[in-house]
């Protein structure tokens, strides 16, 4: 049986690789803190696969075709094709974990779940930015899923929980032996493209920050299906953190750091989920 050994979060902003060679001196030891101290801890978990949790900037799927969910099963997914990341990140290809990936494809629809699949997919800044700057290589084999964070219909907080409760559902079912940890990538706020561009909403993260700490999923579906329509659209990415919060079966977090960074245009934070015994 399959084991869920670490459960993590960590923001990802392009501004982060894009305009890494000048900024402050401040904004990068905070940026770089960060993500080594999630690095650090997650591969301390030796995961033979990370499952990856992020939205699609555009480059797999567009209005004409969005889905709620999409899971990567393929062998291997292209690396970053941001120009500005491909210089930093230099991994063209990952590989991925078809036969776990083919398994959280049979949990969902047995489940009732309805998610897209891709054999092969482009894994953007979301996914690959945490990976560079948490400079993890090799790369273990990683199973991609993408959460629509970007247009409405969006999946609801307490589908997110659902689908989170699959995943873990999922982990502990595969029969062979294999351990899993699971990456939660984006938020908290940023507004991006839209009025009030570069702004941080503090308020609405360290709500954010207090729900995941407690643990109750029903008073933090309801609190952020509501805050979430009163704040920055990059604020939708917290949907991943909820995924994450349920496969580690709402136990509740401990923030590793929080930080917002005008420079970078992101509520920066980082954290690791509470795992049962």
């Amino acid at each position: 049986m399959a084991n869920l050994v670490g459960v993590f979060a960590a923001s990802h902003g392009p501004m982060i690789a894009r305009e890494w060679d000048t900024l402050s001196a401040p904004t990068r030891k905070s940026v770089t803190e960060g993500f080594e101290r999630v690095g650090q801890r997650l591969m301390a978990t030796r995961p033979d696969v990370l499952v990856i949790v992020s939205p699609d900037h555009w480059c797999n799927f567009f209005l004409n075709n969005f889905p709620a969910f999409c899971i990567g099963i393929g062998e291997e997914h292209d690396g970053p094709p941001e120009p500005f990341l491909k210089t930093r990140f230099n991994h063209p290809v990952l590989t991925g974990h078809p036969s776990f990936a083919r398994h959280l494809m049979d949990t969902a629809l047995q489940r009732d779940f309805d998610p897209s699949l891709s054999h092969r997919m482009t894994l953007d800044h979301g996914f690959c930015l945490p990976l560079w700057r948490m400079e993890i290589d090799p790369v273990p084999p990683i199973v991609p899923i993408v959460v629509n964070e970007v247009d409405d219909p969006m999946p609801t907080m307490r589908r997110c929980l659902a689908w989170g409760s699959m995943l873990r559902a999922a982990i502990e079912s595969y029969p062979q032996k294999l351990r899993v940890a699971v990456l939660a990538t984006g938020g908290l706020s940023h507004f991006i493209g839209e009025p009030g561009m570069g702004q941080i909403d503090e308020a609405f993260d360290r709500t954010c920050i207090s729900l995941f700490e407690n643990g109750d999923p029903a008073r933090l579906a309801a609190t952020l299906e509501h805050d979430v329509r009163h704040t920055g659209n990059g604020g939708h990415e917290v949907r991943n953190w909820v995924v994450a919060h349920a496969a580690a079966g709402n136990q509740g977090f401990n923030l590793i750091g929080y930080a917002p960074l005008e420079e970078i245009y992101v509520g920066c934070a980082f954290a690791e989920w509470r795992l049962p015994a």
